[in-house]
């Protein structure tokens, strides 16, 4: 594709961004556009009387020798009506703007936010979609803004700068002349600026990524004792310092051109055309006699209008188009086709768990694989459990089973139904999981155990789930016991709890869900053997009245289990009981073996069999 090509299809991108910030805004908050669109027809309704018509009329008056009173009238009225348009403009600048803008802000966010929640997790592990996410974040309500300002300012500027040439035409053919250096200052130089900061802006924006990073490690808790207890630290300054030595290097890469650029376009927008209209004039007037002083003064006048008109309306302009290159990130984020959206509609599923079964399914991170031709099935009312060495795809497992991924091939059955023809979330909320990476929210202890749902008396419930998890003494020793805020993110009275007893309050989310189905992964990962111990009585306690599966690394956990599934780079190599397989000798006993000897605590029966 040519060069002259490429610019254009840039342009009509550009273009398009620009009439969907348009077209977003309209919906979100219309108000701010026609405020916006007021407030330029007042501005240079304002330039264009004061210039074209108040001076030809007070200079006329005078030159005509009229009386004072003839003047002062003329002027009296005119006051007036400036001082309501000056009104109007303090109230919406100072008053409708900022409640505007916040309402642009939220409506954004809020599809942002929204779009963010609906697309699949692979976007969360992509760092390409995660640099178009950060860079539509970037101030996307400022840029929205600027463009609404830009494009009705740049079209009632146009027409503001024609009535202003037609003015100035009557007085004077060849002054218009003076027009075309702004349209070079502005449409050359200042393009060509726009597209090297954009430039500039897109190969720092992994840099600036890393420098985030940096600074958000450094205020963590968590990262905070790794860093007073190693040699990290060191390893994050480079990080910090690579990232910004390549900033610079990319600033300075740009440097030369975005200098050059600002000079010549200052140049040929400003200095040119003012010191150029002027000394046109007092030629006219001095030399070639052609021009009376009040033609002068009032062509001076609209000249000096009609530049101020233009140069704003090329810096409109000018911001359309940078700041539509901008929304193309916005646009391509909001218009994103998710492959496993949220929302997904579909049938509803049964509310009764009677099996849950994979067929023949495989399923890759990348190139890698990581489920291979997987078959198993899970009845109801059934207690089973995955173990394996890490690595073998157990989290994996989950992720599939409750659709976070879909297979690559083969196919997950709930009570003999495709997964992917069910409502989404209908389908999850048929189980209850307590993942290993959990997460504790900014949100009071009750909250991050309920997780937006609501019961009668929760405060019973959360009761029972802190006690089935084992930490709800622990909770109730806090000041404000249930309502005690997790984290110091907001709350310096927050609470910081350990590892295990957080972990426990993610536990709790589990036991609190009334769900057919629920999920441990790794529920025990950060507890002693004998919170271990008491966890896992409490767990089987609960299977007695739902289906159970659940991920442990420690073999002794999974003793009272209907059914091990044990798990090798992928694929199912050993099923059965704990007695079945500790009989059979492979690679389940022999783990479960070496795990017995750490603990020193062999049972006779397995002595026996090994």
């Amino acid at each position: 594709m040519a060069k002259a090509d490429k610019e254009k299809l840039a342009l009509n991108v550009t273009i398009k961004n620009a009439w969907y910030a348009m077209t977003l805004a309209s919906k979100i908050c219309p108000g701010i556009i026609i405020h916006s669109f007021f407030l330029w027809l007042i501005g240079h309704g304002e330039w264009v009387f004061f210039d074209g018509v108040f001076m030809r009329v007070i200079v006329n008056a005078l030159d005509q020798d009229l009386g004072f009173e003839h003047i002062m009238n003329f002027i009296l009225i005119s006051g007036a009506v400036f001082a309501v348009c000056a009104v109007y403009t303090s109230y919406v600048e100072n008053v409708v703007y900022p409640l505007d803008t916040n309402r642009l802000f939220g409506g954004i966010y809020r599809k942002m936010y929204e779009k963010a929640r609906n697309v699949e997790l692979r976007c969360y592990e992509d760092p390409d979609f995660y640099n178009r996410y950060t860079m539509a974040m970037d101030g996307a309500e400022e840029k929205i803004t600027a463009i609404i300002r830009g494009i009705l300012g740049s079209t009632i500027g146009a027409v503001a700068a024609g009535v202003v040439f037609y003015l100035m035409y009557e007085i004077d053919h060849y002054a218009m002349l003076f027009i075309i250096l702004p349209l070079i200052g502005n449409f050359v130089f200042g393009n060509l600026k726009n597209k090297y900061e954009f430039k500039r802006y897109q190969e720092q924006a992994p840099n600036e990524k890393v420098i985030n990073y940096v600074g958000r490690m450094m205020y963590l808790p968590d990262g905070a004792k790794e860093i007073r207890l190693s040699e990290v630290f060191e390893l994050m300054r480079r990080q910090y310092r690579e990232a910004t030595e390549k900033n610079v290097r990319v600033a300075i890469k740009y440097a030369f051109a975005n200098c050059s650029l600002s000079f010549l376009r200052l140049t040929f927008t400003f200095t040119a055309i003012f010191e150029g209209v002027l000394l046109y004039a007092i030629y006219r007037n001095r030399v070639s006699g052609t021009v009376t002083l009040p033609e002068l003064t009032i062509m001076t006048s609209l000249m000096v209008a009609m530049a101020w008109i233009l140069i704003r309306v090329f810096e409109n302009v000018m911001e359309v188009l940078k700041n539509g290159m901008f929304i193309n990130n916005l646009k391509s984020f909001l218009e994103y086709k998710e492959v496993i959206p949220e929302d997904q509609d579909g049938i509803m599923p049964d509310p009764v768990f009677k099996t849950l079964e994979f067929k023949n399914v495989s399923f890759s991170y990348g190139d890698k694989e990581t489920i291979h031709d997987l078959s198993f099935k899970i009845t109801d009312g059934e207690t089973a459990a995955l173990v394996g060495h890490n690595g073998a795809g157990k989290t994996t497992i989950i992720k599939l089973m409750l659709r976070l991924y879909d297979p690559d091939s083969g196919v997950i059955l709930y009570n003999g139904i495709d997964i992917r023809k069910y409502n989404l979330r209908a389908y999850r909320d048929i189980f209850a999981t307590t993942f290993q990476d959990f997460m504790l929210f900014g949100m009071t202890v009750k909250e991050n155990i309920l997780m937006g749902r609501h019961y009668e008396d929760e405060g019973s419930v959360v009761a029972d789930a802190l006690k089935k998890a084992g930490v709800y003494d622990k909770i109730m020793t806090l000041e404000n016991g249930m309502d005690t805020m997790m984290t110091k993110e907001f709350d310096d009275k927050g609470t910081v709890l350990s590892g295990g007893e957080s972990q426990k309050i993610a536990v709790a989310r589990t036991f609190v869900k009334d769900a057919p189905m629920k999920i441990f992964d790794e529920p025990s990962s950060a507890l002693d053997p004998i919170a271990e111990y008491e966890l896992f009585k409490n767990i089987l306690r609960e299977a007695k009245d739902h289906t159970m599966l659940f991920i442990s690394h420690r073999l002794s956990s999974v003793k009272d289990c209907d059914r091990v599934l044990m798990l090798e780079k992928g694929t199912l190599i050993e099923e059965g009981t704990h007695k079945q397989l500790i009989a059979l000798g492979e690679k389940y006993a022999q783990m479960y073996k070496k795990q017995a000897m750490n603990y020193l605590a062999l049972e006779k029966e397995e002595e026996v069999v090994l």
